[in-house]
């Protein structure tokens, strides 16, 4: 959804300057009386006009951290994401495991696999070659 442009919102403050009503403001805009009252209150609170920005402007809460993620994950590469996760609790910070995960991601940086996937997955691999040892085709 897009935001209304600025220049109905400056009609709109024109108007409640010149004391027109909401309702009335309402009709010959085709606003709701909802979205004029948010104008108004804004502009009142703020002295602000125009538009808000529409997402994408939060910060990571990991960003600050990044270049202590990076020396843990130096120190250790066999850590998970959960025990990742703990040491920034005791750092005070607050993520859940996939903003964690997506934060890494972002920054390009990986995690070894879970030593004990990696042997079951192997043994499955070992197993399925050792037992097809001919020839797909059956020659």
């Amino acid at each position: 959804m897009q935001a209304y442009p600025q220049r109905l919102r400056n009609q709109v403050l024109r108007a409640f300057e010149q004391g027109v009503h909401p309702s009335e403001i309402a009709g010959q805009l085709k606003v709701s009386r909802a979205w004029i009252y948010k104008v108004q209150k804004r502009y009142q609170d703020t002295g602000v006009r125009g538009i808000r920005k529409i997402g994408g402007y939060r910060r990571s809460k990991l960003a600050q951290s990044e270049s202590k993620i990076r020396a843990w994950i130096r120190s250790e590469p066999n850590w998970t994401l959960a025990q990742i996760q703990k040491l920034l609790t005791l750092e005070g910070i607050s993520v859940k495991t996939g903003a964690l995960w997506h934060q890494l991601d972002k920054w390009g940086m990986t995690l070894q696999k879970n030593a004990v996937r990696r042997r079951a997955r192997a043994q499955r691999y070992a197993v399925r070659q050792a037992g097809t040892s001919q020839d797909k085709c059956g020659k």
